[in-house]
């Protein structure tokens, strides 16, 4: 992703219509986390996977796979390390707010989220 201001400002791939996209993006992400965030924080311990937010905005669920990234980018969400079955049936990360994760599991001394 070529964007030094990630996650504070929409990622794009360096190419044209990404590059546009990215910026027209860019004034509207505050409130497109909060939506997203609040989602999740509404969802308690229980958190809320990519298709139930979507579903809870009305989004398509590509709409909400880059906010959930940059949520966690800035430590507001955090992989739950459970999973639910997507609309496709594929295990589906549940998002949760940082005080309802488990603690960071340590792997070679180094702190890592999830699997």
């Amino acid at each position: 992703m070529n964007n030094d201001r990630y996650p504070h400002a929409a990622g794009h791939l360096g190419i044209g219509g990404s590059v546009e996209a990215a910026e027209l993006m860019t004034p509207q992400l505050p409130k497109l986390q909060a939506l997203v965030s609040e989602v999740i924080a509404c969802a308690g311990p229980l958190g809320a996977t990519g298709d139930e937010i979507a579903a809870k905005l009305g989004w398509d669920k590509f709409r909400v796979r880059p906010r959930t990234a940059e949520l966690r980018k800035l430590g507001r969400i955090m992989d739950s390390r459970h999973r639910r079955p997507s609309e496709a049936g594929i295990a589906s990360i549940v998002w949760v707010l940082p005080q309802f994760a488990g603690p960071v599991e340590h792997k070679g001394g180094v702190a890592y989220e999830g699997k």
